[in-house]
């Protein structure tokens, strides 16, 4: 009788399996027939975790993985195979050969199973999880009944007295000069239109008044950026990687904070002035309202750059001011195709108060030839408490708190952060690069690091153990 159920089971659990198979391949023959199918019930591997939905809501969700395939296979077959997984390639990241970003039919509870199916493939190189980047915004500031009088040789922005990282006076307990010598470098250039530099971050408002004249455009000689997978991208002011937003317009903040660092119209009676008066801001949106974004958007946002720039877009340099602990391949990949193309990738260091050559900081930390990681400054020239630093890793310092600059609307804030000294840093070498725009991007690095001033507040703490001194980079003095 034992013997009897026993066999009986078998069988049962055989023809469940048979089952699963049967309606898993049926699943496969629908994804084949229907190229997108908006939502599909689909079966799970008897392998499979149980997953958290059923329901396949390709614009609802970001897809599970960063997959890049081996050289020379084609993307043909690399959507065969994804297919045959049960998933289906999101989108080709087309300046790295090979690496796909993809949806799976599983749902968020079959993830590593899903991977590990994907790692098993021979012809693959890496596969890693889409992961959230979040913003890391210091606490705002209010800019109320606290102006100083303005130097005299400075532009007639009314808040100018305000931005103590262009010129101290040692106004509010700051020290006189502890600034990136921005009047001596203005005596030389004030930018150029010439220059693109690409905010990439929750987006820029394109329409504040102190922001709008600076704001790249796509030139009417340049098709609208069209996407195998995407299709056609309005991209006239820029790019948004998320899927329901192409609109690169920031709703969270931190994106025009950051822009207005970098090219904030100077000498035009409003507001403040950017690093440079005159620059293209380009905008790169892959972080939400919520002030969180993927690692996949963040690589389909480079990836972007990177064609523009070879469509003859003058992208020289990307200023991100965002990270997280976690490492990912595809990220380090197309920002290294970036560097080969060209385009300096500024990154913050990161607010953890740590040392990252211990704690590694991403995208900051990986070792490229066209990163520079920015930490944080005070007004006192010292290091700012919440900076992280690294001997090795953290390449220079740049003012970081207490930074006033461009708010949504027509609004100005002071916000602190390696998200702040980053833009700084970026702008710098957009003045570098309007007198010099031929230098490759290793000569443009090096001489943001060669021309830093010395402080013994960042001896063992960056690299170069200098603050970012835009007069000397431009070679006013």
């Amino acid at each position: 009788m034992n013997r009897q159920n026993f066999v009986g089971h078998l069988a049962l659990a055989l023809m469940f399996v048979v089952a699963a198979a049967f309606v898993g391949q049926i699943q496969r023959w629908e994804w084949r027939r229907a190229a997108a199918p908006r939502t599909a019930e689909v079966a799970r591997p008897a392998e499979a975790p149980a997953s958290r939905g059923a329901a396949f809501a390709r614009e609802a969700s970001e897809p599970e993985l960063l997959v890049r395939f081996s050289p020379g296979v084609p993307l043909e077959k690399i959507k065969e195979l994804s297919l045959m997984l049960g998933g289906r390639v999101e989108d080709e990241i087309e300046s790295v050969g090979g690496l796909v970003s993809i949806d799976s039919a599983y749902g968020d509870g079959a993830s590593d199973w899903f991977a590990r199916k994907f790692r098993e493939l021979p012809e693959v190189e890496y596969v890693e999880p889409n992961e959230t980047i979040w913003l890391n915004p210091r606490p705002a500031g209010s800019i109320a009944e606290r102006f100083v009088s303005a130097p005299a040789a400075g532009p007639n922005d009314p808040l100018f007295a305000e931005q103590w990282a262009l010129t101290n006076s040692g106004a509010r307990g700051g020290r006189e000069k502890a600034d990136i010598s921005a009047l001596g470098a203005w005596a030389k250039t004030q930018g150029s239109r010439e220059v693109v530099v690409a905010v990439l971050d929750s987006g820029v408002d394109y329409t504040h008044p102190d922001l709008a004249g600076n704001i790249w455009q796509r030139p009417a000689s340049l098709a609208p950026y069209f996407d195998d997978e995407l299709g056609e991208v309005d991209d006239f002011r820029g790019f948004s990687a998320l899927e329901d937003l192409r609109d690169p317009m920031d709703d969270n903040g931190h994106g025009t904070h950051c822009a207005g660092i970098v090219g904030a119209e100077g000498d035009n009676g409003l507001g403040i002035a950017g690093v440079n008066w005159e620059v293209e801001i380009m905008p790169l949106k892959f972080i939400g309202k919520g002030g969180f974004g993927s690692t996949k958007d963040a690589v389909e946002a480079i990836n972007y750059v990177i064609q523009r720039k070879r469509d003859g877009v003058n992208v020289r340099v990307i200023s991100a001011s965002w990270g997280s602990r976690q490492k990912s391949r595809a990220l380090e990949d197309v920002i290294r195709k970036a560097g080969e193309e060209g385009i300096l990738f500024v990154a913050a260091a990161g607010n953890n108060g740590e040392d990252a050559d211990r704690f590694p900081h991403y995208p900051s930390n990986y070792d490229l030839p066209n990163v520079v990681s920015v930490a944080a400054m005070t007004r006192v020239d010292e290091l700012a408490a919440f900076s992280n630093y690294g001997a090795k890793t953290v390449h220079l310092a740049a003012p970081g708190a207490e930074i006033l600059s461009t708010w949504l609307g027509d609004g100005f804030e002071e916000h602190s952060g390696t998200s702040m000294a980053t833009p700084v840093v970026s702008g710098v070498a957009a003045l570098v690069l309007s007198v010099e725009p031929n230098l490759s991007v290793r000569e443009l690095r090096q001489r943001l690091l060669d021309t830093v001033d010395k402080l013994d507040a960042l001896r063992g703490k960056v690299s170069s153990g200098g603050r970012v001194n835009a007069a000397r980079a431009v070679g006013a003095r």
